[in-house]
């Protein structure tokens, strides 16, 4: 079984996106990159890349943030997939889920992608649908705002308080993921409510 694990954080490229809610992926793979003293280099696969190990021995994790707008995330997950010889099994996609309330984290294997473009293009480039993902709670907009508009807009001002814990919450899951295996996860995090 190979023990190197991708781990892709979605998001827009460019400080202008940094902080908006469609960027909580790369957001949770900073504070991972942060947890492990390393820094992010540009890879050839249009993606800043971290190679890093959990603990001492522990499985190896490739860390990546494509430098492509969100919904061209495949061709990059795709290709640092290929170059470090990890299979969709071993592959985390890190993003902001609008159906779940804002600071809470779910995990799932496989499954639909919801609306977001960025797992669709994802699922295209891996050729399937069945790889893992850590889904970081952004809430729907309230009135008649697009779900589209409200992703690319930052965080409010009461979820900034709150949006380091979720961060840490979600790096946490990621963590338990690789670790412990998918279902001590779930029953981990999908217990946590606010």
């Amino acid at each position: 079984m190979n023990n190197t694990w991708l781990v892709v954080g979605l998001g827009n490229p460019g400080p202008g996106y940094s902080r908006n809610r469609h960027n909580v992926g790369q957001m949770v793979l900073d504070a991972m990159a942060s947890r492990m003293g390393g820094k992010f280099k540009r890879h050839k696969a249009h993606a800043a890349v971290l190679e890093s190990r959990l603990g001492v021995g522990g499985p190896r994790l490739v860390l990546g943030k494509p430098l492509t707008f969100m919904n061209l995330s495949g061709g990059p997950t795709s290709a640092l997939a290929q170059f470090y010889g990890i299979g969709p099994e071993n592959v985390i996609a890190l993003h902001d889920e609008i159906d779940l309330p804002f600071d809470t984290v779910r995990l799932k294997f496989g499954g639909g992608e919801g609306g977001h473009n960025g797992l669709r293009d994802i699922s295209k480039a891996l050729g399937t649908k069945d790889y893992l993902r850590v889904r970081v709670g952004v809430g729907r907009p309230s009135g008649r705002m697009a779900a589209s508009d409200y992703v690319l807009k930052d965080f409010s001002g009461t979820e900034r308080g709150d949006l380091p814990l979720v961060i840490d919450r979600a790096a946490d899951a990621v963590e338990m993921l690789v670790q412990q295996g998918l279902t001590a996860a779930q029953q981990h995090f999908h217990s946590i409510t606010s």
